[in-house]
């Protein structure tokens, strides 16, 4: 009797949990796909002929498979001219932001930092509120920076957020215990700090540089704003340059005004594709450190 209840109690709870993973997986997939869908129709239109998209017969493959989009983005010299400049101001950036965030987030993470209340106010205010487009404009023209590199990369340099990120994965993750071991040891804060919390920091590491390098590669704003030289556009102002001339349709007839509509529509999703492959690339790199500075960068207030 008690086998027999035993083995019923167990064929329940096993009826229960396939049922409940059957109704997670299919929740789960329907996400995925919702999510996904997009991405692979942005793959698939990029292939297809510009009418074949336009009529809505693209929806599961490719239509008509053509490479004329992508030899249109890839014969223009001014794309190769923004994939550079887009990659120095992201290496820079990227470079500079650690320099400075690393460090300052394990300044704000002592509790025996001086001023450590003004500073954390200093950083919120600036977070939360701004002066506004002109008065930026102001100050990045008193310092000579218009129409130049700096105007792109130096206030991409530092995010207040990934700022408290990086303080709050050094409070969960760096033991107070082996700082005082090591300052017994005789070690100073420069030495700990290079010798001993740097090396338990890659995954923070490798988020913020993930974080910034993302952030500045699809950056446009700032280089719309301040740059009047096109020989310095990243590659998503050249892109959009590109659209906006392709879409034009002054003085053309219906003919030419058609055409210019489908090369606009296909060089649309081949600026995505262009623009995104480098970003794609970069994930794998640091992909097996992101959830873990993710997470240890939210577990404490």
């Amino acid at each position: 009797m008690i086998i027999n209840k035993k083995r019923k109690s167990f064929s329940k709870s096993s009826m229960g949990d396939r049922v409940f993973y059957t109704v997670n997986t299919v929740i789960l997939g329907l996400l995925a796909l919702i999510v996904l869908y997009p991405l692979y129709f942005i793959i698939i239109a990029s292939f297809s002929e510009a009418d074949a998209v336009l009529t809505g017969k693209v929806v599961f493959y490719p239509v008509d498979v053509t490479f004329a989009g992508y030899q249109k983005i890839i014969e223009r010299m001014d794309v190769w001219k923004g994939y550079l400049n887009t990659i120095i101001y992201t290496v820079l950036t990227v470079i500079m932001a650690l320099l400075v965030t690393i460090p300052a987030g394990w300044a704000l993470s002592r509790k025996n930092l001086p001023g450590k209340k003004f500073w954390m106010i200093y950083f919120i205010i600036p977070m939360f509120f701004g002066g506004g487009l002109i008065p930026f404009y102001n100050v990045m023209s008193r310092l000579n920076l218009i129409n130049t590199i700096w105007a792109i990369i130096l206030p991409a340099v530092l995010s207040v957020w990934n700022l408290f990120m990086t303080k709050t994965f050094f409070e969960t993750s760096i033991p107070s215990g082996l700082i005082e071991a090591a300052n017994i040891d005789g070690a100073g804060h420069f030495q700990i700090f290079f010798q001993l919390v740097l090396p338990l920091s890659k995954a923070i590491i490798a988020v913020m540089a993930l974080y910034y390098a993302v952030g500045q590669w699809n950056s446009y704003f700032n280089a719309m704003i301040f740059l009047q030289d096109e020989s310095l556009y990243p590659l998503q102002l050249v892109l959009k340059e590109i659209l906006i001339a392709s879409e034009s349709t002054v003085g053309g007839s219906g003919e030419t005004i058609l055409e210019q509509y489908r090369l606009a529509n296909q060089l649309k999703y081949v600026s995505v594709i262009v623009s995104s492959i480098p970003v794609i690339m970069l994930y794998p790199f640091v992909q097996k450190y992101f959830a873990q500075g993710v997470m240890m960068g939210s577990l404490k207030e």
